[in-house]
């Protein structure tokens, strides 16, 4: 991973062979970013993305391998019990293939290079369990 710091944030670039968020979840932790948000694009061959589901309250997950484009990933960056907490959510495709997937992103390796933007927010927002949703909510 390499990355510059501007006024307003980060620009990273991830290599091949990367992982996106423990890459991102690092670099939060060096840098001690407690609020942003995140905009990237790049390409990617072992993704799990996943769903939860509110009946059940739980997440489900799919693995997906082989030759991706990340057209959108976004997200946001807060703190839960004073660690980093990353929201992310990915969509992918292959146009070769006619694939698309979306979802909640667990993990990514980079097949190519990722692009990302980390726009740095001042304050902090914290997170919060709920029962009734069953998800960690914003907690202002």
């Amino acid at each position: 991973m390499e990355y510059r710091k501007f006024d307003r944030g980060y620009v990273l670039r991830l290599d091949p062979g990367e992982e996106i968020v423990a890459s991102l979840t690092r670099l939060v932790e060096e840098e001690k970013i407690e609020l942003a948000s995140v905009s990237a694009l790049g390409a990617a061959n072992d993704v799990t993305i996943g769903i939860f589901n509110t009946t059940e309250k739980q997440y489900y997950s799919q693995r997906y391998q082989g030759d991706y484009e990340i057209s959108a990933l976004v997200g946001n960056v807060t703190r839960k019990d004073g660690e980093p907490y990353l929201h992310l959510h990915i969509t992918i495709g292959n146009p070769v293939t006619g694939e698309v997937h979306a979802g909640h992103l667990s993990s990514a390796t980079i097949s190519a290079t990722l692009e990302l933007f980390l726009q740095v927010w001042d304050g902090r927002v914290g997170r919060k369990f709920s029962d009734t949703v069953g998800l960690n909510l914003l907690e202002f």
